[in-house]
């Protein structure tokens, strides 16, 4: 069943019914109003966001390099332990049993 106008005027009362015909009067005035003060702030944070976005972008350039930089040293560390026995003789051990 579709909402009656009569119910939402007994719902809304007086306050609501003055506070919707001030909205309908001043729209025409208060809409410029808004706009105008609302460009300049949005404009403002549109250049924020590329400037947070461009200084990011940097900084997560960074954080790459450094952490392909980190990869690397670990796949070295790890293939210069493979290549080194675990159990090295020394000259001490290999003179005291005649090896």
């Amino acid at each position: 069943m579709a909402p009656k106008i009569i119910n939402f005027v007994e719902e809304a009362g007086t306050p609501g019914i003055i506070a919707g015909i001030g909205a309908v009067i001043l729209a025409p005035v208060l809409i410029p109003v808004v706009a105008g003060i609302g460009k300049p702030i949005l404009k403002s944070l549109v250049k924020g966001g590329i400037v947070a976005y461009e200084k990011s972008r940097g900084a997560f350039a960074e954080m790459g390099e450094t952490w392909e930089d980190i990869i690397a040293e670990a796949k070295a560390e790890i293939a210069e332990e493979r290549e080194t026995p675990v159990f090295e003789a020394s000259a001490e051990n290999t003179a005291e049993h005649g090896v």
